[in-house]
């Protein structure tokens, strides 16, 4: 599933493109927004902002209507050009969001709804949502109060639960634990404050250091960066490099997939010894 950065750099995109344009024509697969539009028509409506709200995106119209897409594992935004041929089948498409400008095409997005703006402190899946690590005003203290709500949970499971904190995807989650040096499978009962501070604090830096806008394709894409080098073979630390050897100390990454859903997790037995201790 991608990430919050992966729709950060999404609604980011997106924001610039269309925002302030307006609505020239729009369709949909799905009979509900088709349905919404036959009522309240999105052509000629102002595209008024474009966000990221931890995995959802929001795109909000004049005339206070606010279209929510989530990508879940498979879907994808993408940007092209009036009369420009799209890089994915016409089959593929799930809603189209035109203006004079580009055209907004959403790929395989299989959740979509459109809610009025006073729907969304209340929406049950976005009310739900922990603090947003790629919030400028990110509440550690709530997030805090949210970990430690979980004391018997392996932390790898707690960090991926949006409901503690929203942004976080997979990948991301076996970097930040080993750039924090907490084992996966450490419980949150056994982790001080200033390990969890750390895990939050390595979470925003990593989340934020890829975020920059890529125009035309906002799918997941490859390329994440954690451990500061530009080389294309060296810029994670330990994710996807099972029996490779640590960056830092040279043992061999060790990978399992007992988390829920069989989620894949990568870990250094050196560097994140079980008890959370640095060595």
């Amino acid at each position: 599933m991608p990430g919050g950065d992966t729709i950060f750099r999404a609604a980011e995109t997106l924001n610039r493109a269309l925002t302030g344009y307006v609505v020239t024509a729009f369709e949909s697969v799905y009979p509900a927004l088709t349905r919404v539009d036959a009522r309240q028509p999105l052509a000629g409506r102002r595209v008024e902002s474009i966000r990221a709200r931890g995995k959802h995106l929001l795109m909000a119209f004049s005339g206070d209507l606010v279209l929510r897409t989530h990508m879940r594992m498979h879907g994808s935004w993408h940007l092209y050009r009036p009369g420009e041929r799209w890089c994915r089948p016409r089959r593929d498409m799930r809603i189209v969001v035109a203006t004079d400008r580009f055209l907004a095409v959403a790929f395989l997005v299989p959740e979509a709804e459109f809610l009025q703006a006073r729907d969304l402190d209340r929406h049950t899946l976005l009310s739900a949502l922990g603090p947003d690590l790629l919030e400028p005003a990110f509440d550690v203290a709530e997030a805090m109060l949210r970990l430690r709500a979980h004391p018997d949970e392996p932390i790898a499971d707690v960090v991926l639960n949006q409901r503690v904190v929203a942004g976080l995807g997979n990948v991301f989650k076996s970097e930040v634990l080993f750039a924090a040096r907490i084992h996966p499978h450490a419980l949150t009962r056994d982790l001080i404050d200033n390990q969890l501070t750390s895990l939050l604090h390595e979470a925003r830096t990593q989340l934020r250091l890829n975020v920059t806008p890529r125009m035309r394709t906002l799918a997941p894409v490859p390329g994440r960066r954690t451990t500061g080098s530009l080389s294309p073979s060296k810029g994670l630390w330990v994710y996807g490099r099972a029996n490779e050897p640590c960056r830092r100390c040279g043992t061999p990454i060790t990978l399992d997939k007992r988390a829920p859903d069989a989620r894949l997790t990568y870990w250094c037995p050196s560097c994140q010894p079980v008890t959370g201790e640095k060595r």
